[in-house]
């Protein structure tokens, strides 16, 4: 039997226990890349930094500097090999054919500074990518969006929408000597199937350089006729910038391609941008009210208080 006494030192002890304060213990930190659940921190870390790439902007980049690549260096080579073809088959007056040559190193100078241009327009438009897309805003904390970085966005859509213009204009444009080249081609091909044919000769069957404007009229030879042009063809000058034209008609259209992609990823960007800043502004005014309702709520407790 428990008496009174007895109840009164436990009631009194188990009070003394209860009322004292917690103890904590510190615990180690855990060493190397192990976090508490027993997984691997390396491999979370290398999931963060995968879903903060953005692909879009990774693939549309490099079909862009692609694209570029292939325009440049085979639009460089073609049209050397083009100039070789004409002084040694369509004009053999330097004086015929300067203006087009002095054009076409022109247009070489043209190419560098292209591909100067566009590798560097490329690096860009992939950071830009990297700081405006969400998975890297989840990755570092979320940032405030200002009016100057939704200008600079602004200004990357209408910079990527001039140029894309542009490209189709280089696109129509790389498309003519590839459409001469073929109809040379195809003229080549005309007198081989005519060989066996006594009737036709292929002597009749000629190739005028001087009706597509890029040499004047009276140029020498100026056209080209029968076995002459069929040799032509088999050079190796004829051979390399035809298909070389090809490739770079090809580049250009896969420039093309890359802006217009690149101009989606920005315009969604852009948008991105204008919600996060009308969200980021309605926040600042749901904090700033619910900071006056606690003030005014602290006041009200305080007058009370003092009334009572």
């Amino acid at each position: 039997v428990i008496t009174r006494p007895e109840m009164e030192i436990g009631r009194y002890h188990w009070m003394y226990r209860s009322s004292r304060p917690h103890r904590y213990h510190h615990v180690p930190a855990l060493r190397g890349n192990i976090s508490p659940l027993g997984i691997q921190g390396c491999f979370e870390c290398c999931i963060k930094c995968l879903g903060g790439v953005p692909y879009a902007s990774l693939v549309a980049t490099i079909l862009c500097f692609s694209g570029v690549a292939l325009f440049c260096g085979c639009g460089h080579v073609a049209l050397t090999g083009t100039v070789s073809i004409l002084e040694q088959h369509f004009s053999t007056t330097a004086s015929d054919h300067a203006l087009l040559s002095e054009v076409i190193q022109l247009m070489q100078y043209v190419i560098y500074g292209i591909a100067s241009f566009f590798f560097l327009y490329g690096i860009i438009l992939l950071a830009e990518g990297f700081y405006t897309t969400s998975a890297v805003k989840e990755l570092h904390g979320e940032f405030k969006t200002t009016a100057c970085g939704r200008c600079i966005s602004g200004m990357f859509v209408f910079l990527t929408y001039v140029l894309g213009v542009a490209w189709l204009g280089v696109f129509g444009f790389s498309a003519v000597p590839v459409f001469m080249f073929y109809n040379i081609w195809s003229t080549c091909e005309v007198i081989k199937s005519l060989q066996t044919n006594v009737t036709v000769p292929g002597d009749q069957i000629c190739v005028d350089i001087r009706q597509y404007g890029i040499i004047p009229w009276t140029a020498v030879p100026g056209k080209a006729c029968g076995p002459i042009l069929e040799n032509i063809c088999n050079t190796n000058e004829f051979y390399m910038s035809y298909h070389l034209f090809i490739v770079a008609c090809a580049g250009a259209g896969a420039t093309v391609i890359a802006l217009i992609h690149f101009l989606m990823i920005l315009s969604s960007n852009w948008a991105y941008l204008k919600d996060a800043s009308k969200m980021q502004a309605y926040q600042d005014i749901k904090a700033k009210e619910e900071q006056e309702l606690q003030d005014i709520q602290s006041r009200s407790k305080e007058q009370l208080n003092s009334y009572t």
